[in-house]
């Protein structure tokens, strides 16, 4: 136990969190909440056979939906009964956590990959995606699956929706493999910008009339920006990196001006996620200035699982409004950390942050694509019962 750290309130535990009336019930939507998780679960195997049976043509589009739609309600009740204040579809209808939403805008193509993308000793098979016209939205399928979710909200859980940030949209399209059907499309690179971010004003509109209240951007933009190799993979030098983060910042900020005031948008930032296995490394600091300080998200959910992530010395750049989740079990591995190292982080983390505005979370989701890490369900369960056990030690 933490004893030189100030305690709460057992009463507050995971009520730190504003509430809005919705469909008749008073629902707690204030993510993040103390123990957390960042939205991506295990597929389990008679999802992924359905899944290969569609692309394969032996089932139609309503079959793997019916499966879809069981396999989520599973997952919910999984979810719920491991004492979560947050419910999501665990990305189950996507292969990927952010290549499938990009698909669903007008003007962006897709093919399958001859290279895929380059993770510590494995390829990320993932399709090429890229421009074909103008970028636009309209009747998103996210807000259809966010709407089978919104169902099994109740008193004790709120409904979350992860999306890619709008950073992760315009990173996609002006890669150095990308950037020149990009520009054939977009010679003025500022229309982009805007046309992406009126995009997800749209879904996120769309996405509120539903009755969302808590969106989550996935961002791994950051991950390649802090990689020592940055410069090479973006194919510029220092002054095009920090252009890069500027507008990688600006957009984001786009996309969420002018929201609700009663919705709750947060970041999840690493550095790629794939069968175990990562794309880049760095710590925050060259980024922290800019990001914690000048993104307009209520919270940053943050990995920190090892020694890629670099320590907390960063933390102290984020605005004094904003909370921190920190990544601190890892999702790459079934070994369970040891609970007093954990806590002993949390507590050097509060030198930077006040325990009051700090939560805990695993690094990452458990499934960024179909495939998933290597662990099993159970060990998956075992993750998140760790990390509730870990901050109700700490946030009694």
């Amino acid at each position: 136990m933490i004893t030189s750290i100030k305690i709460f309130d057992k009463r507050l535990f995971f009520k730190f969190r504003l509430t809005t009336f919705i469909g008749g019930i008073i629902m707690n939507n204030n993510a993040p909440f103390k123990y957390d998780i960042v939205g991506s679960f295990l597929r389990p195997d008679y999802l992924k056979k359905a899944r290969s049976e569609y692309v394969n043509g032996k089932i139609t589009a309503e079959e793997l939906k019916k499966v879809e739609n069981a396999a989520i309600t599973d997952l919910i009740t999984k979810q719920k009964a491991a004492g979560l204040s947050v419910i999501t579809d665990g990305e189950f209808r996507r292969s990927s956590w952010h290549l499938d939403f990009m698909w669903a805008f007008n003007g962006v193509g897709h093919e399958k990959t001859k290279c895929g993308i380059p993770f510590d000793g494995e390829a990320a098979l993932i399709d090429d995606t890229f421009l074909i016209g103008k970028v636009s939205a309209h009747n998103h399928p996210f807000v259809e699956h966010f709407k089978f979710v919104k169902q099994f909200e109740d008193d004790n859980t709120v409904a979350r929706q992860t999306i890619p940030a709008p950073a992760q949209f315009l990173f996609q399209m002006i890669i150095p493999g990308n950037l020149g059907k990009t520009k054939a499309i977009y010679p003025n690179e500022e229309e982009l910008i805007l046309d992406i971010a009126d995009g997800y004003k749209k879904v996120i509109r769309d996405l509120y009339a539903a009755g969302c209240r808590n969106i989550q951007f996935d961002d791994c933009t950051w991950g390649v920006c802090v990689d020592p190799n940055a410069c090479l993979i973006l194919g510029t030098d220092g002054d095009g990196l920090q252009d890069n983060i500027e507008k990688l910042i600006r957009i984001n900020n786009l996309a969420i001006e002018g929201k609700p005031e009663d919705l709750v948008i947060n970041t999840h930032i690493c550095r790629g996620n794939f069968h175990s296995t990562w794309a880049c490394q760095g710590g925050y600091d060259s980024v922290a200035k800019d990001l914690f300080a000048k993104e307009n998200v209520q919270a940053f959910y943050l990995e920190f699982d090892d020694e890629r992530s670099g320590d907390f010395e960063s933390l102290k750049y984020v605005g004094k409004d904003k909370k921190v989740v920190l990544g601190l079990i890892t999702t790459k591995s079934p070994v369970l950390e040891n609970k007093d190292d954990i806590i002993k982080r949390i507590k050097e983390a509060s030198k930077y942050i006040p325990l009051e505005r700090l939560c805990l979370s695993p690094q990452c989701g458990f499934a960024s694509t179909e495939e998933g890490n290597k662990l099993t369900e159970e060990e998956q369960w075992a993750k998140l019962k760790l990390v509730q056990e870990v901050a109700k030690e700490v946030w009694k």
